[in-house]
């Protein structure tokens, strides 16, 4: 049954992944009528002079000239670096006015679909466009639990009280009675969320949350139809705000969604956000990672004076984005206690037909698990016995 069901777990993180990490979250293909859709990863190219016949070719090989030359504009734009003064990635006063704007039902669901409208459009050039930064703290029930024992001498002191009241919310949270739990960090609009609950709402015992910065976004996410608080909850969460909760314990997730998100947040908080959505994870729970890669043509790109710091850059629409390599991206989740299930670079070859230009695509995709505790208990109890014997 242990063996069923972790095929099972293995089984549906695939069909997510493949969900998200392929469909929802990357280029789309603009296949013409009258050519059959080519499964994602297989087109390649193997005829220069067919390259204008199709928008995209996969699994592209760079030569050592296209390496040089992309470096070389990476580097001539970013001489010129954004004054420290204009750094500031969100400033305090718009950050407080983001949090406590009160507006008519009619106004926000105005002002979100122009903003999003934006959105929709960057995600097709391959993106996910986040609006701003991330983090966030809970306490675990398992913690609390532990300590249940103790429950009844704390009925004595004035702090009794508040200790049951947070076990009853702990263990009362959105999704409790669920068996398998997902969290997309940057839902947006819910382009990503829809898709994922189709697949959910046939599969008993799951549940999704997903969290936004935008209010706005939140509340597309929960006035669309296809919303069900039975197999979701949207909320809003600043992910770089480590005194904000998160609706539900410590190691209650066994997937984490974390896709064109984290190259929004300043290079100096990314470390403290992925450390902290580790501790979201079950043992043998799974992060789901896409993002921007290193001499991606967005980066090339940029002109002069959008350069914050190196690799990382700010928009004319005023948002940030880096740029990652793999050996990044491997050391911070490493850096955070988890192992790598898959940490690879997708070079894809972009074509626009009409204007016959060619774009160089290039962004990292990676799983990484959190080790199980059972093997190292495990290890502890065969240590004892072979002591004791």
């Amino acid at each position: 049954n242990c063996v069923f069901r972790s095929l099972n777990k293995m089984n549906f993180i695939t069909r997510i992944s493949a969900l998200c990490l392929r469909k929802g979250k990357m280029q789309q293909r603009h296949q013409s009528s009258r050519r059959p859709a080519v499964p994602l990863g297989s087109r390649i190219l193997t005829d220069p002079a067919k390259v204008f016949e199709h928008n995209m070719w996969d699994h592209m090989q760079w030569s050592q000239e296209e390496e040089e030359n992309a470096k070389q504009k990476a580097a001539e734009n970013s001489l010129v670096k954004v004054q420290w003064d204009d750094q500031e990635i969100l400033p305090e006063k718009k950050r407080e006015e983001l949090k406590t704007e009160e507006r008519s039902p009619k106004e926000t669901k105005i002002n979100s679909i122009k903003s999003f409208s934006h959105k929709n459009g960057m995600l097709e050039e391959g993106e996910k466009y986040q609006k701003k930064n991330y983090g966030g703290g809970s306490t675990s029930v398992q913690e609390y639990i532990r300590n249940k024992t103790q429950a009844k001498s704390l009925t004595d002191n004035p702090q009794g009280k508040n200790y049951r009241e947070e076990v009853v919310r702990l263990e009362s949270f959105p999704g409790s009675n669920a068996t398998y739990r997902i969290l997309e960090v940057g839902c947006g609009a819910g382009n990503s969320v829809f898709p994922i609950l189709k697949v959910l709402c046939s599969t008993p015992g799951t549940f999704l949350y997903c969290c936004d910065f935008a209010s706005g976004a939140v509340e597309l996410v929960k006035s669309h139809s296809s919303y069900n608080s039975a197999w979701c909850s949207a909320f809003v969460h600043d992910v770089c705000d480590d005194t904000l909760r998160y609706p539900f314990p410590d190691e209650t997730l066994d997937v984490i969604l974390l896709v064109f998100v984290l190259s929004t947040i300043h290079p100096d908080r990314m470390q403290g956000v992925v450390n902290r959505l580790a501790k979201l994870l079950k043992p043998g729970g799974m992060l789901l990672f896409r993002d921007y890669g290193r001499y991606d043509t967005a980066q090339l790109r940029f002109k002069k004076g959008h350069c914050l710091s190196e690799n990382f850059y700010v928009r004319g629409d005023g948002t940030r984005v880096y740029f990652f390599t793999k050996d990044e991206v491997w050391n911070m989740f490493s850096l955070a206690g988890l192992t790598e299930v898959q940490n690879l670079v997708d070079r894809r070859l972009q074509v626009n037909r009409k204007k016959k230009v060619k774009m160089q695509r290039v962004w990292i995709q990676s799983k990484f698990q959190k080790p199980l505790l059972l093997s190292l208990n495990n290890s502890e109890e065969t240590t004892k016995g072979t002591l004791t014997d």
